[in-house]
């Protein structure tokens, strides 16, 4: 941190990635990246402190041979404890927020600090750690109580359905959109939207829809941030022409200066390569 800020450089912190899409163009600055060094854990009955740095799918694994239930929704996410805190990740529509009691901190100034739970803003999928350039080095959870043979059943089964379901052979960024209540009570959740829309296997360049589950664009071969970025505007405005809701983006773009937000931002503001929208591939859809 101090040689981003005496070298006067964007500081991008990191744990896996999972969710970001970075600038084919590369990214001018310092990224620190969250890992094993920050992977401590410790058990006071159903109160967990851990590392920003432990690996999710473990982490939810010594929860359930700890008989604790909460958390069994995690066990298939790719990533580093520290990212699901600050984006309030989770899946079946659940969120990590709800168990989270205080997180310390080390501020872009290197003070350490301390956050209660009324302090972090959780909505789904945010909250105020995203942009505040706090980087997040520990966590304390509660759970509750539960059955370890049910809580490892529970996770057998999710991620036997996320091996189903989602794409693996491919790289991606992760659910491209994310799952707005209303819109799911209406029209249900985006991948399904989407297929409706008949958008499943659409292309654009080596960016495509995925035949498999069409809330994921994967990189089938040389895709560009750009390519992706198009394929995104696409997916949205269609879907949004389509039904009336305006699909967010789980998946978070950082440019080549720094700047980092939700990709449909960029999107919105025109800032990808607009001809790609004239490429568009039908042949797998």
């Amino acid at each position: 941190m101090s040689v981003a800020r005496d070298c006067d450089l964007p500081l991008f912190v990191m744990g896996d990635g999972s969710n970001m899409l970075f600038d084919s163009r590369g990214f001018r600055g310092i990224v620190l990246r969250i890992g094993p060094g920050l992977d401590a854990l410790a058990f006071a009955g159903t109160r967990v402190t851990a590392g920003a740095g432990i690996w999710v799918p473990a982490f939810a694994r010594q929860l359930a041979l700890r008989g604790l239930a909460g958390l069994e929704h995690v066990v298939g996410i790719p990533g580093r404890l520290g990212g699901l805190v600050v984006m309030n990740g989770g899946s079946q529509r659940k969120g990590i927020g709800t168990h989270v009691r205080h997180v310390t901190v080390v501020t872009r100034d290197g003070e350490s600090r301390t956050l209660a739970h009324a302090d972090l803003g959780y909505s789904y999928r945010t909250s105020a750690l995203q942009g505040s350039g706090a980087i997040v080095t520990d966590v304390v959870l509660e759970l509750e109580p539960g059955d370890r043979g049910v809580i490892m059943r529970e996770m057998i089964e999710i991620l036997a359905s996320r091996r189903r379901k989602f794409p693996k052979n491919l790289p991606n960024c992760g659910s491209t959109f994310l799952s707005n209540p209303a819109m799911y009570d209406k029209v249900g959740p985006p991948g399904q939207a989407i297929e409706a829309a008949g958008l499943k296997g659409v292309a654009i360049g080596g960016a495509q829809v995925s035949p498999l589950h069409a809330n994921f664009i994967v990189n089938r071969g040389g895709a560009t941030s750009d390519e992706v970025l198009a394929l995104i505007a696409l997916v949205r405005g269609t879907v949004q022409n389509r039904t009336g809701f305006a699909m967010d983006c789980e998946v978070r773009h950082l440019t080549e200066s720094g700047e980092e937000r939700p990709a449909h931002e960029f999107t919105d503001a025109g800032r990808f390569d607009r001809s790609l929208l004239d490429r568009i591939d039908r042949s797998d859809a």
